[in-house]
C-alpha cells in the first residue's frame, strides 16, 4: 500500500461517501479518491470493496480523516493507497501495515476464507 502525507494533485475521479460505486461509469478510470469524512464513517470501506468486486484494478486512494490503525482493513476493503491525516506518521503507518495480521475471512484481495485456501494446498 503506497502512503502519503500529502495528495497529489491530478485527474483523479473523487467520491464522496454517498456516492454509489454501483452507478459510477469506469471506464477509462485510473485512480478513485474516497473520502473518509470521519474515522468513524466508513461507507468508504463499502465503496473501496464494491469497486473492486466490479472488477476495478486501478488505484484506489482513502483521503481525508485516515488514520494509521485503518490501514490493514483499507488494504484488506481494497485501497491501495491512503494520504495520512496530518497528526499521523508515516513510520508508525508503515509499522502498522509491517504487521502480520493474518484473516481468516475472505476479503477485496483474497475472496477465498483461510480454510478454502488451507484445503487447496
Amino acid at each position: 500500500m503506497k502512503l502519503f502525507t500529502t495528495s497529489p494533485h491530478d485527474d483523479a475521479l473523487r467520491l464522496d461517501n454517498t456516492a454509489d460505486a454501483l452507478a459510477i461509469d469506469l471506464q477509462g478510470v485510473t485512480r478513485i479518491e474516497l473520502h473518509f469524512p470521519k474515522f468513524t464513517d466508513g461507507r468508504a470501506y463499502s465503496q473501496a470493496h464494491v469497486l473492486r468486486r466490479r472488477g476495478f484494478q486501478g488505484e484506489i486512494r482513502a483521503i481525508g480523516d485516515v488514520l494509521a490503525d485503518q490501514l490493514i482493513l483499507m488494504r484488506r476493503c481494497g485501497f491501495s493507497s491512503a494520504v495520512l491525516r496530518a497528526d499521523q506518521t508515516l513510520a508508525t503507518a508503515q509499522h502498522v501495515l509491517s504487521l502480520p495480521l493474518p484473516a481468516y475471512q475472505g476479503d477485496a484481495t483474497e475472496s477465498q476464507p483461510v480454510f478454502a485456501r488451507r484445503s487447496l494446498a
